[in-house]
């Protein structure tokens, strides 16, 4: 028997379980003998021999040496660029091992690699048995003739990722660009050229640090008649007919043709159906369509906030002959549609999400690759960056274009946790060739994402590229008008022609994009490329601008949908602390200026900052450094949330044909090493101000408070499915007092489950002289929504000047006690004065707080830290530093 836990990419015979539980950590008993695990201890060699050494697989060579103390940490300091050698070498990969006879005996054995990092020839016994060119694909190898009775010899010969993208660029037709990627980065050239992920030449985030190796599982499997190649359950929703279906697909490698019947069950429905099944010899391909009758409720799958993620036990069982096969797989029912139509009184058309029919607001961030050596990307840690995604209120991730498909875990932790995910396929910022056998491999890698991926509800969207549209439409690479035509067809062919079609065909179940960002159903009238791909009265846009004040959302545009936008700040001195010593500890450093991969990164920041704070003018050099890195967190916070607020605001009204705002997914939820990045969480995996701010401006209640001509408005914003009569509590506070000058409250108004409306507006100047002893430098407002049962969101502010011009911003002089309970510790904060920004650190001790980066204007305030690892109340008191705005005067 063969249970599976949940749908994947499965390689499997139906005599030997090791594949279920090796390829997808399925429960499964089989006999041994038909299987071999080929992971653990290899021998790694460079192109000349003089370096040997032990290599575990799965993995990489930087990984290998850095095991065997041949180089230190890559990451550290300027080791990244110390180490460019290792990706210029040719590295082999030998193993021996013995075949089982029983093995052996088998009609059919193949050697399956799951990734194979990047291009190679694999050799068994002497024998070239394959050849591999792309990093996304699994290569099942047929080896039964080859393989020895006694020792047998796997070598796997890598070619430099570097001189191959070279010498594909070199042997091209005609030019491909971008040749190389922008001086500041410090990275290799023609990355578009090789199948692997892009940022891995380096990125405006991280490191050139182009990998090689073994970077997932090797193993051989055999089989006499029949092995499962793929295994997948779509639920899909007949609208007019009410009635839900599950689309079950078995992909084989038969070695005669087989007939027999396959029977479809999910018993906690009480549904059952058997269908007649042929399977030619050869690979052959099923589709059984399981009926479920129309009176059958279902429990929907929900994304994060707006219900439960439930699931049903689908069983697969088959006699095909003398065969039997039964596969366990968990079914989770959901639809999705990405909405566009015309909107009243607005050019242009809708866009957005519509699940389980809902219309869904997507509040989340970019994900980008947690590592540059993958195999250091463990469960734990894609896991606990997923659950700081949902404890910050984010209902969504984009997977980016230029890293890699994530792993099995990570989308199976999305579908647990109602994340949806927007899933990019890993071409970015880059025109790409188009000679026959890169286009091959692009299906074939295509092809075999689309079947491990399509079963996963989290997934709501496949999109071609991030930003290739946008590339050609506004001409980043400076291509004359002559050649545009070619580099259209270009276009066209590979993300149209290719990629879309074969996303069409293997899975309708959810809507697919060509680019991101893109006009959408507007791209595609004007020939897939829009003349102005940015426009907000379409599709998605990504925004930056790091010249104009972000304090003024007059700044934003108001889109349909904001896929990415964001600001920079620089992680965690105690982040930090682990790739350097002190003398790099100066924001004006050779280590700063080197992890700064943005051109003009670290001056924009300062600039930003200096809007509306004064720069730390400490003349203790290293608390200098730590005031700064203190006060970009604070202005990207700032930034970040001035800018979601406004597009949560914009959801339900239309202001000049633009608004109607839909999603606000900011870049970039997490870090790939410890440097600055637009990132709300560090390398070391510590939340940063913006993701403790996220929780609030992601909250499914939320006040959004702005000023527009003299005047306060409040807007309330609801995520929920029920009405709320809310009313506005509004305060204002002198910075010299943490008693209320004065307090108002609106009247009840009715927010639409789903919706923004203004519920209080008052010029600004009447507010102040209504109470009686405040000007805008003086005083502050705090703002709240309630109801008959009390508090309904968390509180929020507005500055009515920049903190550096505001009177009487007195030192708070915070004191703390930490004490344990029985989630984790509590900390008690008194305050001598309002204080802006309160920021709890607490160094390497990992771990986060219930709220932090906050307006502290009360006397005293709780929070609670949650560790990640055993501490104690004495070791959090001893390494916490409590830092505010008026500490950097």
């Amino acid at each position: 028997m063969i249970a599976l836990r949940n749908p994947g990419n499965i390689f499997v015979c139906l005599y030997c379980a090791w594949c279920f539980r090796v390829l997808c950590g399925y429960n499964v008993t089989r006999p041994e003998a038909d299987k071999l695990i080929l992971n653990g201890k290899w021998t790694l060699k460079n192109s000349n021999g003089t370096l040997s050494l032990t290599a575990t697989v799965p993995g990489c060579v930087h990984s290998a040496l850095l095991q065997q103390g041949m180089i230190k940490d890559p990451y550290f300091r300027f080791n990244d660029v110390a180490y460019k050698w290792i990706a210029l070498e040719n590295w082999t990969y030998t193993t021996t091992f013995l075949v089982p006879p029983s093995l052996r005996a088998k009609q059919e054995v193949h050697l399956v690699f799951e990734g194979v990092d990047t291009v190679a020839s694999i050799t068994v016994n002497g024998i070239t048995v394959g050849k591999t060119d792309n990093m996304f694909r699994r290569y099942d190898l047929r080896v039964s003739e080859v393989l020895l009775e006694g020792e047998n010899v796997l070598e796997v010969r890598l070619l430099s990722p570097v001189l191959y993208a070279a010498g594909r660029s070199q042997a091209s037709a005609y030019r491909v660009p971008p040749d190389c990627p922008p001086e500041v980065q410090q990275g290799e050239c023609h990355v578009n050229f090789i199948r692997k992920a892009q940022s891995s030449f380096s990125w405006d985030w991280g490191p050139s640090l182009p990998t090689l190796g073994l970077w997932k599982e090797v193993r051989l499997e055999a089989y006499d008649v029949l092995r499962l190649v793929h295994l997948s359950s779509v639920p899909v929703y007949d609208a007019s007919l009410s009635q839900w279906t599950v689309e079950v697909e078995l992909c084989v490698d038969a070695a005669e043709a087989l007939k027999g019947n396959v029977t479809l069950s999910l018993p906690e429905l009480g549904t059952m159906q058997e269908f007649p099944a042929v399977f030619s010899a050869g690979h052959a391909k099923s589709t059984f369509v399981l009926h479920l009758e129309r009176s059958k409720e279902v429990k929907l799958w929900w994304p994060n906030g707006h219900g439960g993620q439930p699931s049903y036990l689908l069983s697969v069982a088959g006699l095909l002959g003398s065969l039997s096969l039964r596969a366990d797989t968990q079914v989770y029912f959901r639809t999705v549609e990405l909405v566009q139509e015309p909107i009243t009184g607005s050019p242009g058309l809708s866009f957005y999400f519509r699940v389980n029919r809902k219309p869904i607001f997507l509040k989340g961030s970019n994900w980008i690759p947690a590592h540059a050596l993958q195999d250091r990307v463990t469960p734990a840690v894609i896991k606990n960056l997923l659950q700081s995604a949902v404890d910050a209120n984010m209902n969504a991730v984009r997977v980016w274009g230029g890293g890699v498909y994530e792993q099995d875990v990570f989308y199976s932790t999305c579908d647990e946790l109602g994340v949806m995910v927007w899933q990019d396929f890993m071409f970015a910022c880059a025109l790409y060739p188009m000679e026959p056998d890169f286009i091959q491999t692009v299906r074939e890698e295509v092809l075999q994402q689309v079947r491990r991926l399509k079963s996963h509800p989290s997934i709501i969207v496949w999109s071609g590229n991030n930003e290739n549209e946008a590339a050609l439409a506004t001409d980043w690479f400076g291509i004359p008008a002559s050649q545009r035509p070619r580099y259209l067809r270009d276009y066209v062919s590979l993300y149209v022609d290719n990629i879309r079609a074969m996303v069409l065909e293997e899975d309708r179940s959810r809507p697919f994009l060509v680019s991101s960002p893109t006009n959408a159903a507007e791209s595609q009238q004007e020939g897939w490329v829009a003349a102005d791909p940015y426009d907000p009265r379409y599709g998605d846009t990504h925004y930056y601008s790091y010249t104009q004040d972000c304090w003024d959302w007059r700044t934003f545009p108001r889109t349909r949908f904001a896929s990415e936008y964001g600001f920079q700040s620089w992680p965690s001195f105690s982040t930090l602390q682990e790739a350097s010593v002190a003398e790099d500890w100066s924001y004006h450093s050779r280590f700063s200026s080197h992890r700064q991969h943005h051109d003009g990164g670290n001056q924009q920041m300062l600039q930003q900052a200096a809007l509306h704070f004064h720069l730390p003018n400490s003349s203790d050099p290293p608390r200098n450094y730590r005031h700064t890195l203190y006060l970009t967190q604070v202005t990207q916070a700032q930034c970040v949330k001035t800018q979601t607020e406004f597009y949560r605001r914009s959801r339900s009204e239309i202001v000049e044909g633009k608004g109607h705002t839909m999603g606000a997914l900011y870049w970039q939820l997490n870090d790939i090493w410890q440097a600055p990045s637009w990132s709300s969480i560090d390398f070391s995996s510590k939340w940063k101000m913006l993701h403790y701010f996220a929780q609030g401006f992601f909250a499914p209640v939320v006040a959004v408070g702005f000023e527009d001509e003299g005047a306060l408005i409040i807007y309330a914003v609801s995520d929920l499915s029920t009405d709320l009569l809310l009313h506005a509590v509004v305060s204002v506070y002198a910075w010299s007092s943490q008693d209320p000058v004065c307090a108002l409250k609106s009247s009840p108004a009715l927010v639409r489950g789903g919706s923004a409306s203004a519920i209080f507006k008052q010029p600004i100047a009447g507010l102040l002289a209504g109470c009686g002893r405040c000007s805008r430098l003086s005083c502050l407002v705090t703002f709240q929504l309630q109801d008959a049962r009390g508090p309904q969101g968390p509180l929020n502010y507005l500055f009515l000047s920049s903190p550096k011009d505001a009177l009487c911003l007195q030192a708070p002089n915070i004191t703390a006690v930490v004490q344990q309970d029985r989630e984790g510790f509590v900390v008690t904060l008194r305050s001598l004065a309002v204080a802006p920004y309160v920021w709890l650190d607490v160094g390497a001790i990992l771990g986060r707080f219930s709220s932090n980066g906050f307006l502290m204007v009360t006397r005293e305030t709780v929070v609670h830290f949650f560790p990640w690892e055993p501490t104690s109340a004495a070791d959090l008191a001893r390494a916490l530093v409590i830092t505010t705005l008026r500490d950097l005067y």
